[in-house]
């Protein structure tokens, strides 16, 4: 029987985790189900059987790849919840994660504070506006040092509080790190506008919270975090919530504190605090909690903005049920019984057995039954009623939709911002082992495109070639081929995906007379410039059609033929941010087509890049994070390998340093092994992609095997 999904928005959280990988969020995951009584048993990454990370590969390897979503309840409210990767050549999964989701938990590690993909994830929560909280989680590991971490963030990722929002802490620890510590260990949570401590039973997995007094050795700092509260809290309090009272040395009232964290957080002029450990199954229920009562529900964010397909005005839809349907399909996934798309629903009710338009693709998509899924396939689906605003729902077997797409009403058409992925930075070629699964190779590689956008397949001088964001992203989709297609591939070495740009802008004339042997015409006028945009390549028309009524039909058979020409350079490399601008056109009633117009514009787009392209290869950021006195050998090699040195800090205490640098790709395949070799296995890395730059004229040689 269907789940009627009736549910008051106000109640409800889209809430993200996200971290660098191995910070604890699969872990903390674990624990916000467990204690919401969405699973009866805890799981452990180590052991490999935690809901989120279902997937064989994820086991095995004891990382997220795949964003999950899980819904579950607290304390009245429905969530949810999606786990992402922190492993940055899965960045996709965050990207897309971040699109559609309303607030957001960012976990750090005690031990380490902020990191490289910390850094990452940061950034991309701040590119989508969405409110977040931290947890400053693995407290219990030894070195683990909330006030370090707290600063990291600050100094980090908050240097300007005033532009930026402040992380302000609103539950800390009680000690820190474990036995093997001088100092106090950790054993609890204090919760600084109740003024009260919290302690949690080990014996049934934290499950049961016991709530004491502050011990007295505690209290002179919970007093000096709690000024650190109110000071934030009363510089943005424009209704005088609290302020009126804390300056006359009076307790504010606890409600009117959390009425007043809650705008702030939405308004990211602050960013709450937490503290605990998954792991000693520590401080997650205060976190819950947290997420209800600050964290926004879909009618706290602003109408999402698209566009008219048609007439290109702007149109909005709020998150209302009332509002004409849109939603944005920002997952798909494979399955023996039909691909699954996950949707977020923007404003309106999506209904079972609906006609819904895809104003990008001018389709329309029968969708027959709307369904919740499990992090796990195993569990199924579960079917509901209907999708209303703010929900996210799975639907089965789409046939011309893909990640990114909008889905809405056909009476109502609007067309949302699509999803913006990175460009792919590895390539490696793939064959299938025996010639006969050459079409079952084909088909297969099809259905992980489908599934993430950042994995790129081409056909190249006979060989299939697969993108993506890195090494271990492409020995993921290696085993997926092997595991769920059952295909034996042989996989060459992977190498360096180069982009082409142009050197200087060119402005072409060029005019067809002929194709073959029979009449035909078609005249152009376009000009070719490089310009920075959110998409690597660009065609507009700018062909006055009323002064020029060149049918519409071969201008849009010209547009097309630029895009995809641009979409590989002279050297066989796909463009970067190249514009194309269709200026003049004009055509013979009798003998113009449409192949003749696509014939002029690939003319054109050779002419204009003819000598005029530059190969670009992808640098990346790579931070290494060594003891002292490795400092001298790692960075011999990272200039060695051409690396420029951006930065060179000593942590708090004293004992390691952190290196962050600019780094050809072409020189890091087997940079992880060898950082190893350098620091006698202490020293850790991560890297991610910075930007194209030039390529050296003995990198272009060695392409054309001069």
């Amino acid at each position: 029987m269907a789940k009627n999904t009736g549910v008051d928005l106000t109640r409800v959280r889209n809430l993200g985790v996200i971290a660098h990988i191995d910070a604890g969020k699969t872990t903390t995951t674990e624990h916000l189900l467990y204690y919401a009584g969405a699973k009866h048993k805890l799981g452990g990454v180590d052991e490999g059987t935690t809901d989120t990370d279902y997937d064989p590969e994820e086991q095995a390897r004891g990382i997220t790849i795949y964003s999950a979503c899980v819904p579950f309840e607290w304390a009245g409210h429905t969530i949810n919840l999606i786990d992402t990767p922190g492993h940055v050549d899965f960045t996709a999964e965050v990207e897309r994660s971040l699109r559609v989701l309303d607030g957001a938990v960012v976990v750090f590690d005690g031990q380490k504070g902020v990191e490289a993909q910390s850094e990452t994830v940061w950034r991309q929560a701040n590119r989508y506006g969405v409110p977040r909280m931290v947890f400053v989680n693995k407290m219990d590991v030894v070195g683990a040092n909330f006030a370090r971490t707290l600063e990291s963030v600050r100094s980090r990722l908050t240097p300007n509080p005033e532009e930026q929002g402040r992380p302000v802490p609103i539950i800390i620890p009680i000690g820190s790190g474990g036995a093997a510590d001088s100092r106090t260990p950790f054993g609890g949570v204090i919760d600084l506008i109740e003024m009260k401590a919290k302690f949690f039973d080990a014996g049934d997995f934290g499950k049961t919270v016991r709530i004491a007094g502050i011990p007295e050795e505690n209290l002179d700092e919970a007093q000096t975090y709690r000024e650190q509260l109110f000071d934030a809290l009363t510089a943005h309090d424009d209704k005088d919530l609290i302020t009126s009272v804390v300056l006359d040395g009076k307790e504010p009232d606890p409600a009117k504190v959390r009425q007043l964290v809650r705008e702030q957080c939405l308004a990211r002029t602050i960013y709450p605090v937490l503290a605990g450990s998954g792991r000693e199954h520590i401080g997650i229920q205060p976190l819950l909690d947290a997420v209800t009562l600050y964290l926004p529900s879909p009618l706290d964010r602003p109408a999402v903005v698209g566009t008219d397909p048609k007439g290109k005005k702007e149109q909005k839809r709020k998150p209302d049920p009332k509002e004409p349907f849109c939603g944005l399909v920002f997952k798909a996934s494979w399955h023996p019984n039909g691909n699954r798309f996950f949707i977020r629903v923007y404003s309106g009710v999506m209904k079972p057995n609906m006609r819904a338009y895809n104003p990008g693709k001018d389709t329309k998509e029968n969708v027959a039954k709307l369904f919740h899924v499990h992090a796990d396939p195993a569990r199924g689906l579960e079917e509901v009623e209907n999708g209303p605003a703010g929900d996210i729902v799975c639907v089965v077997g789409l046939k011309d939709t893909v990640t990114g797409d909008t889905l809405c009403e056909t009476a109502h058409p609007i067309l949302l911002e699509t999803i913006t992925f990175a460009e792919a930075v590895v390539s490696q070629s793939i064959e299938p082992e025996s010639g006969a699964d050459k079409d079952k190779l084909a088909h297969a590689l099809e259905v992980l495109q489908l599934e993430d956008p950042t994995f790129k397949l081409k056909v190249s001088e006979g060989q299939t070639v697969m993108s993506g964001m890195g090494t271990l992203h492409l020995e993921v989709k290696r085993h997926r081929l092997e595991r769920d297609f059952r295909l034996k591939v042989r996989a060459y070495p992977p190498r360096v995906s180069f982009r082409e740009m142009l050197k200087a802008p060119r402005t072409v004339d060029v005019k067809v007379e002929k194709l073959g042997d029979k009449p035909a015409f078609a005249e152009l006028k376009v000009s070719f410039t490089n310009f920075k945009t959110d998409k690597p390549v660009s065609v507009f028309n700018v062909v006055n059609t009323d002064a020029n009524p060149v049918p519409v039909a071969f201008l849009a058979a010209a547009e097309k033929a630029l895009f995809d020409s641009l979409q590989t350079g002279e050297l066989g490399y796909p463009m970067m941010n190249a514009q194309a601008r269709l200026l003049d056109a004009k055509f013979d009633p009798q003998v113009s087509t449409e192949d003749a117009f696509v014939a002029a514009a690939i003319r054109a787009y050779r002419e204009a890049t003819q000598d005029n392209v530059q190969l670009l290869e992808p640098i990346m950021k790579v931070t290494v994070t060594t003891p002292n006195q490795f400092v001298g050998s790692i960075l011999g090699d990272l200039t060695r390998r051409g690396g420029q040195i951006d930065a060179q800090e000593m942590s708090p205490n004293g004992d390691m340093v952190e290196l962050i640098s600019r780094v050809p790709l072409r020189e890091l395949f087997t940079y992880a092994n060898e950082v190893r070799s350098l620091s006698q296995g202490r020293a850790a890395m991560g890297m991610e992609p910075h930007s194209y730059e030039p390529a050296p004229d003995s990198v272009l040689r060695q392409l054309m095997g001069e």
